[in-house]
């Protein structure tokens, strides 16, 4: 028998973890209640207690594992690395603001003179200089209004203008859009009749032409957005259009407010005035690359109407929106902008460099050649050149969960990472959040991957 062996029992490890009121007195702790509440300090802190008692970190790692568990902001959106090479990614959130553009809000978040005239100190209009910017970069725009998103926009002209009448429509551009979302139950619902004229895939002026009497509001022109016809189709155009006497409505749908020498199909606002429409309606966070809203350029005397319709109050935009939207418009270009016009060959380097670095580590990484989409329903068919990290398929799930997620694509088996949609500024912290996935990648491979190909594949095209 060993002599120094004795009868007392051994003290039970789940007592060494330090009680909830000491761990709160970690001045980082302290510190991070004030920035986010007691709350989910509290509730950090609980957990961390738990992994400490079954063992999985020592009870003298309590803080520090609360710490880690903590979210970075007193909100419930993480940020997110887009690496999809979708550029316009409905799912998460669709254009980045511009640093310019964030700066603004930053700005606007306290007391601002929204509504108020600082140099006479009465009332003024909401959003003036938004809108002024907005005119300045479509020449053609007698006037501007900005509701809060693209559907609102097409709400607002036909409750304003075609309520009890009829709005013509050509029936190939009866679209559905996002999530089941469909363009004609929308209108219906603003209490407008829809004319529906021509073919699925042939509509000729002559069509609109025999479809017009007194009960007629305005014609509307809706872009496909995300789909194409091809074929055997005819559209009419808005200059065979507008000579028939009534308002002619356009959605050009992504925001491209002038035309742009790589998307030489896609609709614009300044082109579809030029031509003779009373009215455009587009969303402000998809090409514009600002926040979501919606725009509606026109006539002074429509967008005057729209903008004292009642409904205009309920649509309207706080005064973040018009300080990231006045930013985007007047400020340098916009990350959307950016990725759209990246060089494929920098790319390239961008691609071939992480992947030497990653391997040198250890990580099976290869820069590969990829394939970029606009997304958000912009310019549907089109296909930008661009460059990739190449990682095994257990990755997409390992990066979506790490603690600085990153959203990548799967394809023929692995998990690609676009640069095209990563701002190279942020390369050396997606090698980061590679880096630091293995150590779940390993046990990742349980775990359903469809989440990860069903939202960074494709962009949903809702407006």
């Amino acid at each position: 028998m060993n002599p120094q062996a004795t009868d007392a029992p051994r003290l039970d490890p789940r007592r060494a973890v330090p009680r909830t009121d000491a761990v709160l007195r970690d001045p980082r702790l302290r510190e991070a209640a004030a920035r986010l509440g007691e709350a989910p300090v509290k509730s950090a802190v609980r957990q961390a207690q738990e992994r400490a008692r079954q063992g999985a970190v020592p009870p003298g790692a309590v803080a520090d594992t609360a710490l880690a568990l903590l979210p970075r902001t007193a909100g419930g959106l993480r940020a997110v690395l887009n690496a999809t090479g979708v550029l316009l990614h409905t799912n998460l959130g669709r254009a980045p603001l511009s640093a310019a553009a964030r700066q603004a809000v930053a700005e606007a978040a306290g007391p601002t003179d929204v509504e108020l005239d600082l140099r006479t100190g009465v009332r003024a209009r909401r959003g003036r200089t938004a809108l002024a910017a907005l005119r300045d970069r479509v020449p053609s725009a007698a006037a501007a209004h900005v509701v809060n998103n693209g559907a609102a926009a097409l709400v607002l002209a036909a409750t304003a203008l075609a309520a009890g009448r009829d709005i013509v429509v050509s029936r190939g551009e009866m679209v559905e859009i996002g999530d089941g979302f469909r363009l004609p139950d929308l209108l219906v619902a603003t209490g407008a009749r829809l004319r529906e004229v021509g073919t699925t895939n042939r509509t000729t002026p002559d069509d609109y032409a025999a479809a017009l009497d007194d009960r007629t509001a305005f014609v509307l022109k809706v872009h496909p957005s995300n789909f194409r016809v091809t074929g055997f189709t005819r559209a009419a155009d808005v200059t065979e259009l507008a000579p028939l006497g009534v308002p002619v409505v356009v959605d050009i749908g992504s925001g491209l407010l002038a035309p742009h020498p790589l998307l030489p199909d896609e609709p614009d606002a300044e082109t579809a005035l030029r031509a003779g429409a009373a009215l455009v309606t587009a969303s402000g966070d998809k090409l514009l690359g600002g926040p979501q809203c919606g725009l509606l350029l026109g006539t002074r005397d429509i967008v005057r109407t729209l903008a004292r319709h009642p409904l205009a109050r309920a649509l309207r935009v706080d005064k973040l929106t018009l300080a990231a939207l006045e930013a985007t418009l007047t400020g340098p270009a916009t990350p959307t902008d950016e990725a759209l016009t990246a060089d494929p060959a920098r790319l390239r380097q961008r691609a071939e460099r992480l992947a030497h670095a990653l391997a040198a580590d250890g990580v099976d990484a290869h820069a590969v050649d990829s394939e970029a989409t606009v997304g958000g329903g912009g310019a549907p068919g089109v296909t930008l050149p661009s460059a990739a990290l190449s990682l095994p398929e257990r990755y997409a799930a390992a990066l979506r969960v790490g603690a600085d997620p990153v959203v990548g694509r799967l394809t023929a088996g692995r998990c690609l990472l676009d640069l095209r949609t990563v701002p190279e500024p942020d390369d050396e912290r997606l090698a980061a959040a590679v880096r630091s996935a293995p150590e779940s990648a390993a046990g990742s491979a349980s775990v359903s991957a469809a989440g990860s190909a069903s939202a960074s594949a494709s962009a949903s095209a809702g407006r």
